[in-house]
């Protein structure tokens, strides 16, 4: 009975007997390839098989290991939008088709990220204009796993106006942007699931790294089999798997009907545990050579202080330590303003200050300020070219070396003149100015305007309505009100609806504050 118990297990966690050659789905009819870099190609055969993979003048050949595993390296390509046939050969060949080689970037999170072109700002409109063959949009099932996962079931798909529908809004926006003003193809691998919390994506190894993660590392640990309540659950799961054996040897022998096998202990679809995003959807796709990632995550993480900061540390790590490319860029949306009930005192707000401090905490990261383009009835908030924009812009100034500035004003320091506190920003060398966004038309100067939702408090820490003069790329703040003014707050809120301090070239300022109350 065990024999037939060990056989059984492996066909569950091999999915199949190799015989003939494997790729996984990552590599596809039209997909894109990472220019510019070395290119990983891996998949399964015969133990001892020889494999040799063609494309673009290159031909590069290996053995299958004796699980049958083989991976080799393709040297860096340019950009290509030509399509060129990628070949894979052994003791069978496949043949992909319409390969381009071009710019790929890892497009994740939750819903925000999830949402499509069809139920964002302008989809008909946007749809009839999306003639662009050149990119290319692989989406990800929703998958959750309590095992590392070797594929996953998705294909490549050529933009047109009959399928940018259901591309993620704000991958494809990002996309767009990029080809316009690069010329070369991209490729969206789209991995996102609605109202799931960072946890869920972030690798088990990285949780370790992060001292101020120990609880959830608590909780990931006692899943695994290496702890006393996992070992446990592991051994009752063994003692129904062996029931389940016995009866279908029975049944089987008798030419009765098999029953389902019991569940494992860990549900793995309905209520993903932390780590089973990434088990399921992430590994699968390493280490297809990639350019960078963006995020698009964090209103299920909302009332988390400076600790989701340390979660986008080992979700950042964990991914990076994952491809093996080094810091890849890896480019945040900050979370709009929504208008949500908190049961305990806490908002949106010092998520979004984590998310602003990755930039100064973790390397090549940038972010995509949002809090001028939020709704404050709909947590999917319509305007995702802005956001894609934003995010381009980003990309732009740095691994494709544009002479642009990619962000508006970032909060960089204070100091106290008297009655009134100046404050200093990044990201604003010609100046701030107030302006006024209205849906996706570009933001438009207000000269007379006021900026809304700045606050000044004295030691009573009693925040009082502030006016300020833009003295070029500084502001001085004060208030009748308070005399000795000790902090400043600008749309440190959950819901600061039509914030509209800009730069001059119409870029938000992230939601800031001088104090830490």
């Amino acid at each position: 009975m065990m024999r037939s118990l060990i056989l059984i297990l492996l066909f569950f966690s091999c999915g199949a007997i190799y015989g003939e050659i494997q790729l996984p789905r990552v590599f596809g009819d039209n997909m894109v390839l990472q220019r510019e870099r070395p290119i990983p190609v891996w998949g399964k055969a015969d133990p001892g098989e020889k494999i040799t993979v063609t494309f673009a003048d290159q031909k590069q050949t290996t053995t299958a290991d004796e699980n049958g595993s083989w991976q080799v390296t393709l040297d860096p390509l340019p950009a290509n939008k030509t399509p060129q046939s990628f070949v894979v050969s052994g003791k069978n060949k496949l043949t992909l088709e319409n390969v381009l080689v071009g710019e790929v970037w890892l497009c994740s999170g939750q819903s925000n990220m999830e949402w499509l072109v069809d139920k964002s700002a302008n989809p008909e409109e946007e749809k009839a204009a999306a003639n662009f063959p050149e990119i290319r949009h692989f989406k990800v099932p929703r998958t959750s796993s309590a095992f590392p996962q070797a594929d996953v079931k998705a294909n490549w798909q050529v933009c047109s106006p009959a399928t940018v529908g259901g591309f993620s809004a704000v991958a494809y926006y990002f996309a767009r942007e990029l080809f316009q003003k690069l010329d070369v193809p991209i490729g969206l691998l789209h991995s996102s699931w609605g109202g799931t919390g960072i946890e869920m994506w972030v690798s088990p190894g990285s949780v370790a790294t992060i001292p101020e993660l120990a609880e959830l590392q608590a909780k990931v640990f006692s899943q695994s089999s290496l702890s006393p309540e996992g070992k446990q659950r592991h051994e009752e799961y063994l003692e129904e798997l062996k029931k389940w054996t016995a009866s279908t040897e029975v049944a089987l022998a008798n030419n009765q009907p098999v029953t389902e096998p019991p569940a494992f202990p860990w549900p793995a679809w309905d209520n993903p545990q932390p780590t089973q995003l990434y088990k399921g959807m992430i590994h699968p796709l390493a280490p297809f050579a990639m350019r960078g990632a963006i995020w698009y995550q964090g209103e299920s993480n909302g009332s988390d202080d400076a600790i989701y900061l340390n979660k986008l540390q080992a979700l950042i790590g964990g991914w990076r330590a994952k491809w093996n490319q080094g810091d890849f860029p890896f480019y945040i949306v900050q979370i709009s303003n929504f208008s949500k009930a908190s049961d305990d005192g806490k908002t949106w707000s010092k998520v979004r200050e984590a998310q602003m401090n990755a930039l100064s905490s973790i390397p090549n990261t940038g972010l995509a300020v949002t809090i001028d383009i939020g709704e404050s009835k709909d947590i999917h908030p319509k305007n995702k070219q802005d956001v894609g924009r934003r995010l381009a812009l980003w990309a732009l100034a740095g691994p494709y070396g544009k002479d642009i500035d990619p962000s508006g004003p970032l909060y960089k320091g204070y100091s106290v003149e008297g009655s009134k506190i100046r404050i200093s920003f990044n990201h604003a060398k010609d100046g701030l100015m107030i302006g006024k966004k209205d849906g996706l038309a570009a933001v438009v100067p207000e000269a007379d305007g006021k900026i809304n939702w700045l606050e000044i408090a004295g030691e009573d820490q009693r925040f009082k309505r502030a006016d300020a003069v833009i003295e070029g790329g500084e502001l001085v703040v004060s208030s009748p009100e308070v005399t000795s003014p000790v902090a400043v707050r600008y749309a440190f809120k959950q819901d600061p609806a039509r914030a509209n301090l800009y730069n001059t070239q119409g870029l938000p300022a992230s939601p800031f504050r001088t104090d830490s109350w």
